[in-house]
């Protein structure tokens, strides 16, 4: 190599029978190291999906609003060109250790990593101070383009999107996540039977509740999202609301005596699932704001409500789809209705919205069979 090279420290391993190399490279460098494949070529001669520039101004925000605590997982990347390794030593434990030169000439192809490529030179623009921070970079010699494709798919074969249940109970930066979760701790049916790692429940699951349904029906409780300021207040106000909800659920009552399954609940009731978790804060917060000095007492109609699933003439088609329960967004507003009816309270505009799209005229006010 001629001196026209960029140095890294390096660690050498082997996998495949084949050198690799994780390097630390300064997070200024990394923009005009690696390079994308020119998005305006057909797939089959990329070694990279197309870049969502969407996910982008989300990653950078991330590195920026959280300069001391930020943390990237390295790139992956294939060289084409030359490569040289020094080792400290030629034998002994450092013999993995020491100096990679990559020729200036040489291409850096990211095989995975690139909207964290992207994310990190929009972040520096915004504060450049992130610049001489760095990032673990592994590196591969490039064996060509069916090599760098069968890498992409390989690393991505058998990546797994954590549930959003797990990532509530992870995410500290979040105020409204932790509190769901103290709201969680503070309710002994809500401690003792909801997952924490599960956003959906199988047959099998004792657990009647999920972190990730309790969530989201305390945002539409509380009218707060994920930036919204959360204080001591909201929690009160959301402890308050689902303990006075459990009085009036005889059936969630039963779970927590273990007089009944969880899986029995949620085969033969409505109320057992998310959707109905959901519908009832939705309903719970218009009750609230209609009748803030006696809401506790309309909420005991709750009880009225036939929540069976062999109610088909209230919940086909509300609920249920060909017997199965259905989660879209209209199916938690067709639920909210039948709450809000048994509340004795108008419809908002999107619940006779959707009301009138799913049996044009009014909701019989008695919902019970």
């Amino acid at each position: 190599m001629d001196g026209n090279s960029f140095d890294f420290t390096a660690i050498r391993g082997i996998q495949a029978g084949s050198a690799y190399y994780v390097i630390m490279v300064p997070l200024k460098t990394v923009p005009r190291l690696f390079t994308f494949d020119d998005e305006s070529m057909p797939p089959d001669l990329r070694a990279q999906r197309i870049l969502n520039k969407a996910r982008i101004p989300a990653i950078a925000g991330y590195i920026v609003d959280n300069p001391s605590d930020y943390i990237l997982s390295s790139l992956c990347a294939s060289i084409d060109g030359e490569i040289v390794f020094e080792p400290v030593e030629t034998e002994g434990p450092l013999r993995r250790v020491g100096k990679l030169r990559i020729d200036m000439g040489a291409t850096i192809l990211i095989n995975d990593g690139q909207h964290r490529r992207a994310a990190i030179e929009e972040a520096i623009r915004e504060r450049p101070a992130l610049g001489d921070e760095t990032i673990s970079v592994v590196v591969f010699a490039d064996h060509g383009l069916k090599r760098s494709q069968q890498m992409f798919a390989d690393l991505n074969m058998h990546a797994v999107r954590p549930t959003k249940s797990i990532k509530l109970l992870y995410n500290h930066r979040d105020a409204l996540a932790g509190l769901s979760r103290d709201l969680v701790a503070a309710i002994p049916l809500l401690r003792d039977f909801t997952s924490f790692d599960r956003t959906s429940l199988s047959n099998r699951e004792v657990k009647f509740f999920t972190l990730s349904s309790v969530h989201q029906a305390t945002a539409e409780l509380i009218g707060k999202k994920k930036a919204g300021k959360i204080d001591k207040k909201d929690l009160a106000f959301a402890i308050e609301f689902w303990t006075a909800v459990i009085q009036e659920m005889p059936d969630w009552q039963r779970i927590g005596t273990r007089d009944v399954t969880a899986f029995e609940m949620r085969r033969d009731y409505i109320h057992a699932h998310g959707v109905a978790v959901q519908a009832i804060a939705s309903a719970g917060a218009q009750l609230i704001a209609a009748r803030p000095d006696n809401w506790k007492e309309w909420l005991a109609r709750l009880r009225e409500i036939d929540w069976s699933r062999r109610n088909r003439a209230l919940w086909d088609n509300r609920a249920l789809v060909a017997g199965k329960l259905n989660k879209s967004k209209n199916n938690i507003i067709l639920i909210t209705n039948v709450i809000m009816r048994a509340f004795e309270l108008p419809l908002s505009a999107e619940g006779q919205r959707v009301e009138d799209l799913y049996s044009p005229g009014a909701l019989p006010l008695k919902v019970a069979s």
